[in-house]
């Protein structure tokens, strides 16, 4: 996967969050269901945000990058807690 497919990955989550906050606010969607959804789309940016992270990181100490792999999401959103 390249960092250009990541970073696109990352801006079509931004504009799907941003979808749902206007579906919500229109009622098109319900709360539970704007949440439910939000949560899912939070989870896969932690994940591409870390994956570009750490490939940047191999990139820079002479590592391949491409060895780099998603995590999961109990690793990924294990950080903050």
């Amino acid at each position: 996967m390249e960092d250009t497919s990541i970073l696109s990955k990352i801006n079509d989550l931004v504009d799907e969050e941003h979808k749902l906050r206007m579906q919500l606010a229109s009622g098109e969607i319900s709360a539970a269901e704007e949440h439910e959804r939000l949560r899912a789309v939070e989870v896969s940016l932690d994940q591409c945000w870390d994956l570009l992270r750490r490939r940047r990181a191999a990139r820079e100490f002479g590592q391949n990058p491409e060895e780099q792999q998603v995590r999961p999401e109990e690793q990924v959103e294990g950080y903050i807690n």
